[in-house]
């Protein structure tokens, strides 16, 4: 069984919902706290011993290559100083270890996920959402609970989370089979029922570790839910071919997509911080 060694990052989209914060701005670089949200999905693919990150983009995304890279006159001015560059060091990564690539047309998550077929190869590999944020204890982020997952069942996992059932009609919905732990069959995948009609409450929450066959279901598939390229689709024409789980992350999950959950994200984390954490819970106390 081949080890996950690559990670692909969709981050083309719009991020229209957060006009106008994102109107220059990638909604992937609007921070939680002091980080922006694709260092934090980053730093989680590194802690669990994947190598190569893919970002797909799109037009407008530049300042995501220019996040990774050296900031020589930045780097320098800190230096001359006496400043550490050691918040510094989770943006750089070396070279040949950040890969971009351009999606042209806004065609679905199936199709950025596409865009980076010639770069994974015939290796298995991970899919960031970097809009869903995922907080774990250190060293036990979401991906490296299901890399050691991957480990023992092999085949393709997604994280799976339970919701209120009356949002399951916003997302992609495991029919689940067989539980054993935090681990689940998974029988079947819907993206987007209608109301009433899911087969669950348990949604495919951003978190991907899926085998290159996706790719080629991918190369000749139409469009699906939202007249899309839909990548639950072709996940969906995995199951029985190949093992197939859900893995429900020991941690908490915040959609960043969302104004909301954004500003929980940021709440959140700033109130279990030792430095500005007495601040921010006395505020929050006094609101």
């Amino acid at each position: 069984m081949k080890l996950v060694r690559k990670a692909v990052f969709p981050v083309a989209g719009l991020g229209t919902r957060f006009l106008p914060a994102t109107k220059v701005v990638p909604k992937e670089l609007l921070p939680i706290v002091d980080k922006p949200l694709i260092q934090y999905a980053v730093d989680e693919a590194r802690e669990a011993g994947i190598e190569q990150m893919i970002f797909v983009t799109g037009r407008g995304k530049g300042a995501i290559e220019d996040h990774f890279d050296l900031s020589y006159e930045l780097e320098d001015t800190m230096r001359g100083r006496g400043k550490s560059l050691a918040l510094l060091e989770g943006t750089r990564l070396t070279p040949g270890d950040a890969v971009f690539v351009r999606q042209q047309e806004p065609l679905g998550l199936g199709h950025a996920v596409w865009c980076a077929r010639d770069i994974v190869g015939d290796e298995p590999f991970a899919v960031f959402l970097p809009d869903e944020f995922m907080w774990g204890a250190p060293g036990r982020g979401c991906m490296k609970q299901m890399v050691d997952a991957y480990g023992q069942v092999g085949g393709n996992l997604v994280c799976a989370l339970p919701v209120p059932d009356d949002q399951t009609h916003q997302y992609g919905i495991l029919d689940p089979g067989a539980r054993n732990g935090a681990l689940t069959e998974v029988r079947g995948m819907v993206e987007k029922p209608a109301p009433g009609a899911a087969p669950s409450n348990l949604i495919v929450a951003g978190r991907y570790i899926l085998q290159p066959d996706v790719m080629r279901l991918l190369e000749t598939q139409g469009a699906g839910a939202g007249g899309e390229i839909q990548l639950t689709d072709a996940m969906a024409q995995l199951i029985g071919r190949q093992p197939f789980h859900g893995l429900t992350f020991d941690g908490r999950r915040f959609d960043c997509g969302d104004k909301a959950g954004f500003i929980q994200a940021n709440i959140a984390l700033a109130m279990a911080r030792e430095d500005i954490g007495p601040a921010v819970r006395a505020f929050v106390a006094e609101l």
